[in-house]
């Protein structure tokens, strides 16, 4: 490999390895992903010392405003007033951050109900069901709403016990979004990454935390990150007039079938408008689009170099497949993938 700086930045990027101190903090859906990136890209950069804190996407973006980490990992685009705030601390030369996606993971409906997802069978649930379900609409599994869509299931006059996250989640937001765009009527509450007040529900912090409380009660049903779903049951969700069970390959199917949203404030953003109403076969409609969040410009080239790298790397085949084989996420779809190899080049790294 050449090390010629002469060469345009980019093959100096991708030739010169990366030396030095770096640290990320933000999504926790991201953990998996990112430890299996981070191993990856110091296999080719064996100076370069890499770090990841999981604080939440919330807190991570906070941090990264401040100029504290280079990058941030964000289960949410980042809002106006993010954008104006990053040429304060975080970029330099009047830049502001944008957002590229990196991860993809449908986020499943889990469910622990005797009988049913210890036999390892799956429910079928439309749109309605789930957000009458999750908004303690329906309180018995053998209600009529869930029977009529699952005739080959005998299901038992069991309490329905909703388990949500009790912190500040993307997944939270991403989930309930989807009750949103398609099932209005019955899903009233605000959008937001905080789980609305309903009585008789249960909370747990975390995804491993939901996931925990599910596995420890019969008639329990919660939503969680596709990667840590375990042996539990999962919603197969009707799209058109098929019922979609999830895959990481399903939930790239309704990526490839959104469009990027043109409305938002500032340069080089790629930001997914989730085609929840997909009827793109075999596509899983409920997913996490989970996004790195940098500079074009930083007050030290040494750090642009690395995120132009790191970025690189993370949304390239190789970086993709990695985060696939270590978290079961869906690969960016090729249609995406062009608009973020922009973004990523116009960092400047002199």
């Amino acid at each position: 490999a050449t090390t010629d700086n002469s060469s345009s930045s980019d093959s100096t990027s991708k030739s010169t390895p990366i030396s030095g101190n770096f640290s990320g903090a933000g999504a926790s859906s991201q953990q998996a992903a990112v430890e299996a990136w981070i191993a990856g890209f110091q296999g080719t950069n064996p100076d370069a010392k890499v770090a990841y804190n999981p604080s939440g996407s919330g807190a991570g973006v906070q941090t990264f405003l401040t100029g504290a980490t280079a990058w941030a990992g964000s289960d949410k685009a980042l809002s106006d007033d993010e954008v104006t705030q990053s040429s304060d601390k975080a970029c330099a030369n009047g830049t502001t951050a944008f957002d590229v996606p990196v991860y993809i993971s449908p986020i499943a409906i889990i469910f622990n109900l005797k009988g049913v997802s210890d036999a390892g069978k799956h429910i079928n649930l439309d749109a309605d069901t789930a957000a009458k379900i999750f908004d303690g609409k329906i309180v018995k599994w053998n209600d009529p709403a869930i029977a009529n869509q699952n005739k080959d299931l005998t299901l038992p006059d069991t309490q329905i016990t909703v388990v949500h996250r009790s912190d500040k989640s993307g997944t939270t937001q991403n989930f309930v979004s989807y009750f949103k765009d398609q099932a209005p009527d019955s899903w009233t509450h605000e959008l937001s990454e905080n789980w609305p007040d309903i009585p008789g529900q249960q909370s747990a912090k975390g995804t491993s935390g939901v996931v925990t409380a599910v596995k420890q009660a019969d008639g329990t049903i919660g939503y969680a990150d596709f990667s840590q779903v375990g042996d539990l049951g999962t919603a197969a969700i009707k799209v058109g007039e098929n019922y979609n069970e999830i895959s990481a390959d399903a939930g790239s199917k309704v990526i490839e079938d959104s469009e990027i949203d043109t409305s938002v404030k500032g340069d080089n953003r790629v930001v997914v408008k989730i085609n929840h109403a997909t009827k793109a076969k075999g596509a899983y409609p409920i997913v996490l689009v989970s996004y790195d969040i940098a500079c074009p410009a930083y007050k030290d080239a040494n750090t642009a170099k690395f995120v132009k790298s790191w970025l690189t790397y993370v949304t390239s085949d190789e970086g993709q497949k990695t985060a696939s084989s270590a978290a079961g996420s869906a690969p960016l779809p090729s249609n995406i993938v062009e608009k973020v190899t922009k973004s990523i080049e116009a960092i400047k790294t002199k």
